[in-house]
């Protein structure tokens, strides 16, 4: 039992007592060293910051573990795990432009959801795979907010997902043509238009390479570093 505050200030310091807190564990498996691990969940944060009961990836704490990845000698690969529901377009793109310029392979796994924004992010990977029950949702960008000057507005938003589409297209297998039909598609959303795809829709499409899990995520990502070992 703790009889004082000191006593209480260095428990709490203790790295198995963090572990329990955090993780529901005393100890957790330690990772391959020359792989890292990045997970983006919850909404996408970009400029805005959100609401503070909504779960978050931050791009400005995303974008120097990226740097960190491609600096770091010891670091020979990236898998990226995708739970998102998507978020701000800039900030999303902004992770995509990085992953996909890195010099070290890459692997994606959508689990759950790779929704709007963070289907750029799986896209921008050497690889991708999505679990048999996730979800990707396709739709054009939303703007919410006040809007003055409609027409520049428009051109704008148009711009702006030009840049999107353009990007899904050159790093996955689907046409430009398809991806528009995905995107205008009426009937699936109830209230906007767009198309869900599901494990296997994902990759008959061409969003994503194959379905798989962590298994096969962490095997093409093995593969792959071999590979640029080889060459």
């Amino acid at each position: 039992m703790l009889k004082n505050n000191e006593g209480f200030e260095e428990e709490s310091k203790n790295p198995e007592v963090q572990n329990l807190k955090e993780l529901g564990q005393i100890r957790i498996p330690e990772p391959a060293e020359n792989i890292y691990c990045l997970t983006v969940v919850g909404q996408i944060e970009g400029h805005q910051i959100l609401p503070a009961q909504s779960k978050a990836t931050k791009y400005e704490h995303v974008i120097p573990q990226l740097v960190a990845v491609e600096q770091n000698p010891k670091i020979e690969g990236i898998l990226l795990i995708l739970n998102t529901a998507g978020g701000d377009v800039e900030a999303g793109l902004a992770i995509s432009e990085l992953v996909s310029s890195l010099s070290k392979p890459s692997v994606s796994l959508v689990l759950g959801g790779g929704h709007s924004i963070g289907i750029p992010i799986a896209v921008s990977c050497s690889k991708s795979f999505i679990s048999p029950t996730g979800t990707m949702t396709v739709h054009p960008i939303r703007y919410t907010g006040l809007v003055i000057n409609g027409h520049q507005q428009f051109e704008y938003l148009q711009k702006m997902q030009e840049r999107i589409n353009s990007f899904i297209v050159q790093h996955s297998k689907v046409s430009e043509e398809d991806l528009k039909k995905l995107m205008f598609a009426t009937g699936e959303l109830a209230q906007d238009i767009g198309t869900i795809l599901i494990g296997q829709d994902a990759v008959d499409v061409g969003l994503i390479d194959a379905v798989g899990g962590l298994k096969e995520a962490y095997a093409e990502m093995k593969r792959l570093i071999e590979v640029q070992k080889t060459n």
